[in-house]
């Protein structure tokens, strides 16, 4: 027995309102490439070429691994309508904890590891725990809040790696070198470790508690109405401290993978400079931090900046091109355009009331 798509759901599936926005913004952008001189077709098919073809698959890869973990990061407590915008913050603190886990850790070298990775995440938790007390507590703004205690996380990061915890004789603001062994496994000669694995596993179990648990329910209910949600007996305060811990780990497991990665050190700016939590939180908005739709979206951004490269050795347009296609989707999602589609459901009641 074969069963075929509705038309129903197909065009529910064309009102996407994440759609709209990708399409215009891949149109603009290929307006944009042609008045630069470029041939639309000829850069979008490098675009792709250098981000999924043979030379370019294991760097989408390996950035993949931190643009989706810090999308999933923000979509956890933007599924309730709470935006984490202390993602670099949370992000660095995990992965400086992580380091010094693994240089001072008195343990073997796979214990290490995993001793790493959960002080990374513990220092991203609790480091996001205190937004939301900020708000819980003493009435600051979740959206203020977050962003503002990102500042000092990243300065004593970078204060740490300059100094105290900076490698001897190094002209770089890096710490020492993790000890051997002390390292996430690699698959064959590529820079894609396990972490990918990790991050796989961090989004199927979003996915299984936002679609089969209370706690998911409450989540999206809290999403959609809020004032609902309260009333049902959901408590807000609660939910807000366990959403942004939540969050919070993730990002700090993303910086703990970050250093146990190639360097395998603590780098200053390594973790922050290539813009993976603002990346993370645009794929998080443009999928509504729905579970397929966020990890669509980050496989779709990272391929744009992977593959800006491949644009720009071909075209020889800047690779900053598709940091615009970024910017456009969201304010294009933000402006809530949608193409108008007939709706049969409703087109069929009134040719009933007509006859």
């Amino acid at each position: 027995m074969t069963t075929s798509t509705s038309p129903l759901t197909r065009i529910s599936l064309l009102r996407s309102p994440a759609l709209f926005p990708v399409i215009a913004a891949l149109l603009i952008g290929a307006l944009l490439l042609a008045a630069a001189g470029a041939n639309p077709l000829t850069a979008y098919g490098a675009v792709l070429s250098g981000s999924l073809g043979p030379d370019g698959l294991a760097a989408t890869m390996t950035t993949g691994t931190s643009v989706l973990g810090m999308a999933l990061a923000l979509a956890v407590p933007l599924r309730a309508r709470l935006i984490n915008l202390g993602g670099d913050g949370q992000l660095v603190l995990g992965g400086l904890a992580a380091t010094v886990t693994g240089l001072h850790a008195p343990l073997p070298a796979p214990l290490a590891v995993a001793a790493a990775l959960l002080a990374g995440m513990t220092a991203g938790a609790a480091y996001a725990v205190l937004a939301a007390v900020c708000e819980t507590r003493l009435g600051v703004p979740l959206l203020v809040s977050s962003l503002l205690l990102s500042y000092p996380a990243v300065s004593l990061a970078s204060y740490l790696a300059r100094y105290p915890l900076k490698e001897p004789g190094s002209s770089l603001p890096q710490t020492r070198r993790l000890p051997e062994g002390v390292a996430l496994y690699t698959f064959g000669s590529t820079t894609v470790t396990v972490g990918l694995l990790l991050v796989a596993a961090v989004a199927i179990a979003y996915a299984f508690v936002d679609a089969r648990t209370s706690t998911g329910y409450e989540v999206r209910m809290t999403g959609l109405n809020p004032r609902f949600a309260t009333y049902a007996g959901v408590d807000r305060e609660r939910l807000t401290l366990r959403l942004m811990g939540t969050s919070g780990a993730i990002a700090g497991l993303v910086g703990a993978i970050g250093v146990l990665s190639f360097p395998h050190r603590f780098l200053d700016g390594s973790l922050t400079a290539p813009g993976y939590t603002w990346t993370g939180l645009t794929a998080a908005l443009l999928a509504a931090a729905a579970p397929l739709g966020t990890l669509l979206a980050a496989v779709f951004f990272t391929g744009l900046q992977v593959g800006g490269l491949s644009m720009e050795r071909v075209t020889e347009v800047p690779r900053e091109l598709t940091q615009v296609l970024q910017a456009l989707v969201i304010v294009l999602l933000a402006s809530k355009l949608r193409m108008t589609w007939p709706r049969p459901r409703r087109r069929a009641h009134e040719d009933g009331k007509a006859t």
